[in-house]
């Protein structure tokens, strides 16, 4: 679909430079040599068209992510994820505000999906390793809402009245509330009880029933 390629390209190129009322289908067409039947064939419309872009901006910043080999410290790793986050809103800002501050039409993209599965399977590396100290779901929330947070209320400002040390006293302050310096041994129930459920289904000894049990109270320590 090599019309359709371009025409993304085109839109994602005009939103940068414009924001979002420079994506329109006139515009969009001229740029992309093709005649506004073409766009309304194979996007509907403009918030179509826009979803698209969102779509190619995830699928772009995941590739970039993936192509990251993981490190033996999963920590580090969630710093390094934090990091490139970050660098996606403020070198795409207007495409970063599409992504998370207006949600798409159709519901979340599955390039989307596929980058929060992502951020949840680095926590999950943390609670396997020991130094997760909340359960992963309320981790994998804390990261999302901090570091999109963060990121919406840098780049809602010029770049030269930005606080330069905010994002990383932000990230700092997430990951010391989610995980834990040492291991297991020497970190308490909590952390022992999220250590052993993000285990839990490796644990074959035991029947289904049993690990479900054992999850429901493994879930209720975690939470305090």
């Amino acid at each position: 679909m090599e019309s359709r390629a371009r025409i993304v390209a085109a839109a994602g190129r005009l939103l940068e430079e414009g924001g979002e009322d420079a994506v329109s289908t006139r515009a969009v067409g001229a740029a992309a040599g093709v005649q506004a039947p073409t766009i309304y064939r194979l996007f509907g419309d403009k918030q179509g068209l826009l979803d698209a872009v969102v779509t190619q901006g995830f699928e772009d910043y995941l590739a970039e992510k993936t192509v990251r080999e993981p490190s033996d410290d999963p920590v580090a790793d969630l710093r390094t994820g934090w990091d490139l986050h970050l660098g996606l809103a403020r070198e795409r800002p207007a495409l970063y505000r599409l992504m998370y501050a207006r949600p798409q039409a159709t519901g979340y993209s599955p390039a989307a999906r596929a980058a929060f599965a992502e951020l949840a399977a680095l926590v999950h590396r943390i609670a396997v390793a020991g130094r997760l100290r909340v359960p992963e779901g309320r981790a994998v929330g804390m990261l999302h809402a901090t570091g999109s947070g963060v990121a919406l209320s840098s780049i809602a400002v010029p770049p030269e009245k930005r606080d330069p040390g905010l994002a990383d006293a932000a990230r700092e302050a997430v990951i010391a509330a989610i995980t834990t310096e040492e291991t297991v041994p020497t970190t308490g129930p909590d952390a022992s009880a999220v250590a052993l459920r993000a285990a839990l289904d490796d644990l074959d000894v035991l029947t289904p029933a049993e690990r479900g049990l054992l999850g429901e109270w493994l879930d209720r320590i975690a939470s305090g």
